[in-house]
């Protein structure tokens, strides 16, 4: 059977107090649509997933551009009903249409998959994923069947409740599942009789049931994972709970996290196991980590690749870059960008690299920048070297060779190439070209004056 998803994003999140549309807040390192859409795309069977676009459309478009998803645009809110209705020429030809909302980051693809085979075995025309929170407060109520439980008779919102509903602690979720060409059927006798003057899509229940169709309801096991967030506080606590759910994930897959609630993991980062990693640490984006590492305290990883046994000591911020099996980087060291830190490489404190890649066992162990530079296999960049890769208008490259021996202080003067075996003295400004197996100079001569400081001490006295 045919099943369509449609997701709605519409809304501008007013209760958050914030410019931002709701569903590109963030928990976990990536908005909350992203999630949903994650979610939705792992449910088998597989589905096409559409999104109801409004509020700064052409920003959500951009921020999930790329996950394969299908935009429809309710160029006007006025309500859950509204979205749909907007959607149905999209959903026309589906058998069935599930509806989720995009503000509700921590759903799970089971449990999409429970409201989709439960409205599937209850032959339904409407499906109600509920929940029973710890407080109900604020929430729709569902008001079930007497007669059977399993089916609704309506959804109440919670201005609405009579005293006696108000004592429900099943909640509707905001997720559902429907029969297509019912949902179409119905779709246009939605009133916008209420405070807001919008169409709400929780009363098709009731429109549903009055037809004669009939509207079922399953709980969701966690009723933690259908709760949005309509203010800061609640936003970050999704966060929390997103995060310890990771840093869980990873430790039963072999990972050590020490004092997990000090680290920042985003939801995508992934860590081999036997890896270890200290308090305050944050990986974040889509992170690799590989088997056999240790990430020592409060260093930062952004969107890089960490091959197996790599030592990363204190306080490093890595980002857009990629170390090669055991490496040892820090402590204090910044890898910018385009770094490409091969196999056994040793990066040392307060070593900075941009687009800069280095070859096996090449050492750069203190106080360096390496911008814009190939680095070969087995060479020893010395404290305090730079290579002055900007010109004031362009970027240059340094290429230095295998085997290459950099002077402490040396500045390498871009574009310029060292070739392989070759010396550089310290304290040298290299500015051309230095031949395989050469030894390069380029500072000017000492000159050493005996005598020369008592002299000018005797002096000093005399003018007293």
């Amino acid at each position: 059977m045919s099943l369509a998803v449609v997701i709605m994003a519409a809304g501008k999140g007013t209760r958050l107090k914030s410019r931002r549309p709701k569903v590109l807040h963030e928990i976990g390192g990536k908005p909350l649509l992203a999630h949903v859409i994650a979610a939705a795309s792992k449910i088998v069977p597989a589905v096409d997933i559409y999104v109801v676009v409004g509020h700064e459309a052409d920003r959500v478009e951009t921020a999930v551009a790329g996950s394969g998803v299908n935009f429809v645009l309710q160029a006007e809110q006025l309500g859950t009903g509204h979205a749909i209705q907007c959607a149905q020429q999209a959903i026309a030809d589906y058998d069935d249409v599930l509806v989720l909302s995009g503000d509700v980051p921590l759903i799970r693809p089971e449990t999409i998959e429970l409201i989709w085979n439960f409205h599937q075995s209850e032959d339904a025309a409407m499906t109600i994923l509920t929940a029973v929170p710890e407080s109900p407060q604020g929430y729709g109520r569902v008001v079930r069947s007497q007669n059977n439980p399993v089916e609704v008779e309506a959804i109440v919102e919670q201005k609405a409740l009579t005293a006696e509903q108000a004592a429900i602690g099943e909640i509707n979720s905001g997720i559902y599942a429907f029969r297509t060409r019912t949902l179409l059927k119905h779709l246009n006798h939605l009133t916008a009789g209420n405070s807001q003057s919008e169409f709400y899509l929780t009363d098709l229940a009731q429109i549903l049931v009055e037809a004669g169709e009939r509207v079922v309801a399953v709980p969701s096991p966690d009723a933690g994972e259908v709760l949005g967030a309509n203010t800061i506080p609640e936003l970050v606590a999704l966060d929390a709970t997103l995060r310890a759910s990771t840093a869980r994930r990873l430790m039963l897959q072999g990972v050590t996290i020490f004092r997990p609630e000090t680290c920042v993991i985003d939801a995508d980062v992934e860590v081999g196991p036997d890896t270890v990693i200290e308090p305050f640490v944050q990986l974040l984006g889509r992170t690799r980590i590989g088997s056999d590492c240790l990430i020592r305290s409060s260093t930062v990883i952004e969107n890089s690749i960490v091959a197996d046994n790599v030592l990363i000591r204190q306080s490093c911020v890595i980002a857009d870059s990629e170390i090669g099996s055991g490496a040892k980087i820090g402590p204090f060291a910044h890898l910018r960008p385009g770094s490409e830190i091969g196999e056994e490489v040793h990066i040392g404190n307060f070593v900075e690299t941009k687009k800069a890649r280095l070859g096996k066992g090449a050492k750069a162990s203190h106080l360096t920048y390496l911008g814009d530079a190939v680095v070969g296999a087995g060479s020893n960049i010395g404290a305090g070297v730079i290579t002055c890769n900007y010109d004031g208008v362009n970027k240059h490259t340094t290429t230095i060779g295998e085997g290459v021996f950099v002077g402490s202080d040396s500045t390498l003067v871009a574009p310029v190439s060292i070739g392989d075996g070759a010396y550089i003295g310290a304290g040298s400004c290299i500015t051309r070209e230095v031949p395989a197996d050469a030894l390069a100079v380029g500072r000017s001569r000492q000159v050493t004056k005996e005598g020369w400081a008592a002299n000018r001490r005797g002096r000093q006295k005399e003018e007293r």
